[in-house]
């Protein structure tokens, strides 16, 4: 839960937009709120941390952001060590890089860094990932799991995120890996939970009212299983197909959103609306 009005969640479904209009991450720069913030760029995650991070260190500067510390913490001592702490918690903006996101949650769960990224959260930061580090931010995580087939038992893998964001399963790359039938059986097992489905150059934007907005070139899928009727996940056999009824859907392109608190989308004319209301009451 967001308590700080000046912290944002910035959650990316990855291959962001770099090199052209760079939408996405001049967001970050804008939502960092100050004249000279300070990047910390975390690449947990990635195989190839030293490229990742000279790669992001060059994109940030082109954005006007001089100063990104890379942290590259690849075992728990790193996790824990005060110092690297420390330098996580002078970022405006933490950024986690893409990869594999069980290593974020097995390198960094439990320890010094996973506590003050909460704590970084309820101080007021930018808190963003990309990919891997998408997924990451909610309570359960899909680790593994088959693309382009109909839901099925048995052929995704799900392990405990970072628990940045309560109540909601994140997968990635959504659409052009067609992972829709891996969310549908991720929230038939969980239905509890809501299901968001990113687009690569697409994020939500997630403020303190539990608010999100969609951001990007593509969609954002919400998932919501809670009106699900019935469902044969605890009878299959694996691997074959699953039934689930009544599961509602929402498809939201950039500018609409949804309420995570009160469980409904957000029409784009409502967020003009309220900023138009905002800037009146501001004059």
């Amino acid at each position: 839960m967001i308590v700080h009005k000046d912290t944002y969640l910035v959650v990316i479904g990855g291959a962001e937009d770099k090199k052209m209009d760079k939408v996405i991450l001049k967001k970050l720069v804008e939502l960092s709120n100050k004249k000279d913030p300070r990047f910390v760029l975390i690449t947990t995650a990635t195989q190839q941390p030293e490229e990742a991070g000279e790669q992001y260190k060059k994109v940030f500067k082109s954005l006007g952001i001089e100063t990104t510390i890379v942290l590259n913490i690849e075992n728990r001592d790193d996790a824990n060590d005060d110092e690297i702490n420390g330098q996580m918690l002078k970022g405006d903006c933490i950024f986690f890089t893409g990869g594999d996101q069980l290593r974020i949650s097995s390198i960094l769960g439990g320890t010094k860094i996973h506590e003050n990224l909460h704590k970084a959260v309820d101080l007021g930061k930018v808190i963003a990932g990309t990919s891997a580090g998408a997924s990451m931010m909610s309570e359960i995580m899909v680790v593994e799991g088959v693309d382009k087939e109909a839901p099925s038992r048995c052929t995704i893998k799900m392990a405990p995120g970072m628990g940045l964001i309560e109540g909601v399963i994140i997968d990635q790359h959504f659409n052009q890996r067609g992972r829709i039938g891996r969310l549908l059986s991720a929230i038939a097992q969980n239905p509890h939970s809501l299901g968001i489905g990113i687009d690569e150059n697409t994020a939500i934007i997630l403020d303190n009212k539990g608010e999100f907005q969609v951001a990007g070139s593509g969609v954002v899928t919400v998932i919501d299983g809670r009106s699900i009727t019935f469902t044969n996940t605890c009878e299959q056999y694996p691997n074959e197909p699953l039934a689930i009824t009544e599961v509602k859907l929402h498809v939201l392109p950039s500018g609409y959103g949804y309420s995570l608190a009160k469980k409904y989308p957000i029409i784009k004319t409502e967020f003009c609306n309220n900023k138009k209301k905002n800037e009146k009451a501001a004059q």
